[in-house]
């Protein structure tokens, strides 16, 4: 009886108290909405200028989300819809044509097969000069979107020109989905390959139906692509776990100072896929609930991460309703992987005085087992079981690239060439690359390379050290030589500007669906991924962390993944 009364003293004192901190945090919040309110008035009424209350309160808001972290947002009630586009719908009206600008004229990219710009003939080159008889010129992105964007249903008018030629569409809009699948099938006769770009509603279910097809060609590996795929859903990617892994397995518990946001998330049901082997590839770019199925895969040994190290965000958002049709998104806990370690990369509760958050230390890094006992470590991202060193385009790559110098030839191209090779086999030949070098005469397409920076600092460090004097003539004379030498980026750097070109000709024959084929027969992730399924005994030494194979998975790789 003694000991049930100290437990009930205890619980009575706990929750006493519970209630005087809650009455304290209560306190201060009214105080300091009461001391918010009564300024945001005095400065509406008195402030010398005319002010904007609207604005002044959305400043105010992004002000004090800013002190937390990036992904803890406010939302107003006009960017509600690209809120959902962006985080939960994949699905919006439109006619399906992708855009871009050049010189501040606006012109059509690319094309979505089956949708309504390819059913009306609208063509990558076109420029557009009006929708439904607004001029285009000096309009913003977000203005444009508004003006193709539609009701699925509605009509929209178009003024297009084409080879000098006025042409005017009237297309009408659809319903333009956007799959969080953008690829699946079978690479050869053997491997399975399903490409997730993100974790939107129903992504779950689209990596089923894509696995069940697989599955029917009876693979012996499947490769899971999550580069780039900056994550989404969190219930999403315990659905597309579960396909591989049966059920009541636990997959990743969220943690938040509220209690009522501690939840575990396991398996619910038997996977369609138990058996077969799986490599997930990821890169800097694979985030959040891409992390979470890279690092439950890996943590239950069901299969091999590929790639580079992944992106580090270790924490769960929650949407929530405020007056007058806005939202609130808040970073409501951090979620953990199986082992328990938690992949945030970013510490936002000690950020530096310029606001800046630093990565955490390597020092505080905690080592973890998977289910098999292999070693992996939290904080930082995920680390592959086999790093594959990331493609990095050269500064002329780049250049060409970002002042689209890619976007007259593959037109032209097209226009030469009624038909062209299947996306998988397509390549251009020197002659073609040689075409597309006379293209780019007078063309602006200056870059600063990487030789050129380093001689930059070499001067500035001269410069502060006295020593500018002595070194002018050598540091010119080197300037001149490397000048010279930057007029052959084009011819060293040939195989990679042939593979750039070669993606945006093919868009305009197979769309999207033929970029990725086009992509597959240079990608050294795929490559890696294939030797792996070729050779069982080297699988299985990874996945028990057998011989080279401990460290891998470590921050050992981060010394060498510095830019990455």
């Amino acid at each position: 009886m003694k000991k049930v009364r100290t437990i009930l003293l205890c619980s009575t004192l706990a929750v006493a108290s519970l209630t005087l901190a809650f009455k304290e945090d209560l306190f201060q919040v009214s105080k300091n909405l009461d001391v918010f309110a009564s300024l945001y008035k005095e400065i509406n009424i008195n402030y010398v200028e005319e002010t904007n209350p609207a604005d002044l309160m959305k400043h105010g808001i992004d002000a004090m989300l800013g002190s937390l972290d990036p992904y803890t947002e406010y939302v107003p009630e006009s960017e509600i819809e690209d809120y959902k586009l962006k985080y939960i719908s994949t699905q919006y009206g439109g006619i399906g044509a992708g855009t871009l600008t050049i010189a501040g004229k606006l012109f059509v990219n690319e094309i979505s097969e089956g949708h309504p710009s390819q059913k009306n003939d609208v063509r990558p080159g076109d420029q557009i000069v009006k929708i439904n008889g607004i001029e285009i010129e000096g309009k913003e992105r977000s203005q444009i979107s508004q003006l193709l964007r539609g009701p699925k249903g509605t009509p929209v008018n178009l003024m297009l020109l084409r080879d000098g030629t006025v042409i005017n569409k009237t297309i009408v809009r659809d319903e333009i989905k956007q799959p969080n699948v953008s690829y699946s099938g079978m690479l050869d006769d053997q491997i399975g390959y399903i490409r997730l770009d993100k974790f939107l509603e129903n992504s779950g279910q689209e990596v089923k139906d894509a696995l069940e097809q697989i599955n029917k060609q009876k693979p012996k590996g499947l490769i899971l692509d999550l580069r780039n795929n900056g994550g989404g859903i969190l219930q999403e990617a315990v659905k597309i776990v579960n396909l591989f892994v049966d059920k009541n397995v636990l997959v990743v518990t969220q943690k938040g100072r509220n209690p009522q946001k501690s939840i575990t998330y396991k398996t619910t049901a038997n996977a369609i896929a138990p058996n077969v082997p799986i490599v997930v590839l990821i890169n800097g770019a694979s985030a959040s609930a891409s992390e979470i199925v890279a690092g439950a895969i890996q943590d239950l040994d069901r299969g091999i991460v590929v790639g580079q190290r992944s992106y580090g965000k270790g924490l769960v958002q929650q949407t929530f309703n405020l007056p007058y049709n806005s939202l609130v998104k808040v970073t409501v806990a951090k979620y953990y992987t199986p082992s328990g370690r938690c992949i945030q990369a970013l510490d936002y509760a000690h950020k530096k005085q310029d606001g800046s958050a630093e990565k955490f230390a390597d020092s505080t890094l905690k080592a973890y087992g998977t289910k098999a006992g292999r070693t992996v470590y939290d904080g930082n991202g995920v680390f592959p079981d086999v790093a594959v060193e990331s493609t990095k385009y050269s500064p002329v790559t780049i250049s060409l690239i970002t002042k689209n110098l890619f976007f007259d030839y593959a037109n032209s191209y097209k226009k030469a060439n009624k038909t062209v090779a299947s996306a998988k086999d397509f390549q251009i030949s020197d002659a073609n690359y040689t075409q597309f070098i006379a293209s780019l005469a007078g063309k602006d397409y200056n870059y600063t390379s990487r030789s050129e920076r380093l001689l930059n600092e070499l001067k500035n460090e001269a410069e502060r050290e006295h020593k500018a004097a002595s070194v002018k003539t050598d540091l010119e004379a080197l300037k001149a030589k490397m000048a010279n030498a930057k007029k052959n980026d084009l011819t060293a750097h040939k195989d990679e500007l042939k593979r750039a070109l070669e993606t945006q000709i093919i868009s305009r024959y197979y769309h999207e669906k033929g970029k990725i084929e086009q992509s597959f027969q240079y990608d050294k992730e795929i490559a890696k991924a294939k030797s792996l399924f070729g050779n069982q005994s080297q699988m299985l030494a990874i996945l028990k962390g057998d011989g080279t194979y401990k460290t891998i998975g470590s921050p050992i790789l981060k010394s060498n993944e510095a830019e990455n």
